[in-house]
């Protein structure tokens, strides 16, 4: 079974780097009423939480290979 951690991380992080590159390479495209790069920070920030549940993703997977395949109960 899927899981859930797993196309979240992915959607965060590619959402995040689209982010951090808009705040990177375009900061005049932030909002008219602050002086801070908002597309940076929380294009920051999504990354760092898509790269920790791409982790945690990583460590469940893992878990579950070494632990070997379930038993079935009939």
């Amino acid at each position: 079974m899927l899981d859930l951690r797993l196309p979240s991380g992915l959607f965060f992080s590619i959402l995040g780097v689209i982010l951090v590159g808009l705040g990177i390479f375009a900061p005049d495209l932030r909002a008219p009423l602050t002086e801070i790069n908002v597309n940076l920070y929380s294009g920051l920030s999504m990354l760092v939480f898509g790269a920790f549940l791409l982790l945690m993703a990583r460590r469940a997977s893992r878990k579950r290979s070494i632990a070997g395949p379930a038993e079935k109960k009939g």
